[in-house]
Formats: C-alpha cells, sequence, structure tokens
C-alpha cells in the first residue's frame, strides 16, 4: 500500500510534509505508511483517498480509481464499478454489524 500512497502523493504534487500537514499526521507517521512499515488507520485511509483524488478502494488493492487510470484527479468522479464495489464492501460492513448486534442483544436477553 505504501507505494500508492507515494505514488498518488506524488501524483498530487504534494510534498511528505504537505502531506503530513493536510492529514494532521506527522512526517514520521506518513513516512512510515510509504515505507509499509505501518498501515493508516481507517480514518486516515478515507481522508488519503479524498485528498489524494484516488478511490480507496485503489489504495486498499491497487484495482479501480488510481493514479494513471481513466479520470485521475480530484475532480473527476469515481467509476461505476468503484462505487459497486464500495457499496459492495459497505453492505456486507452492515451485515456483519447486523449480526454483532443480533449475537449481543440474545446474550442480554438470556441474562
Amino acid at each position: 500500500m505504501g507505494d500508492r500512497i507515494s505514488a498518488a502523493r506524488e501524483n498530487a504534487g504534494l510534498s511528505v510534509k504537505d502531506l503530513a500537514q493536510k492529514l494532521g499526521v506527522r512526517v514520521k507517521t506518513l513516512t512510515g505508511w510509504e515505507g509499509d512499515e505501518r498501515e493508516p488507520r481507517a480514518n486516515y485511509l478515507r481522508t488519503l483517498s479524498g485528498v489524494l483524488g484516488v478511490s480507496l478502494i485503489w489504495l486498499l488493492t491497487g484495482e479501480g480509481h488510481g493514479v494513471g487510470g481513466e479520470d485521475v484527479g480530484s475532480d473527476a468522479a469515481p467509476g461505476r464499478e468503484v462505487v459497486l464495489s464500495e457499496i459492495r464492501a459497505l453492505k456486507q460492513s452492515v451485515a456483519e454489524t447486523a449480526r454483532r448486534l443480533d449475537r449481543l442483544e440474545r446474550l442480554m436477553a438470556d441474562a
């Protein structure tokens, strides 16, 4: 993932220091992400995708709307496949959350 963060940052014309300031993280943290020494938390991944003009899916997997792809840029709308992929991921997350909630409610009812 670090190489994608670095490539997207460079494509956006930002220095490491500039991007770190935009994200509100230390330069050391960002260089750790770019060097694959650590991974950003989910909230930073979402912010990175917005600031860098790439899809969250691309940051995570390298597939979809990213650097060098069609419509690359912060003003470009994500492609249909990227949006559908994110919708599927959200539906899976909601389904898992519903299962966990149901399990917890049953535990409380049995207590």
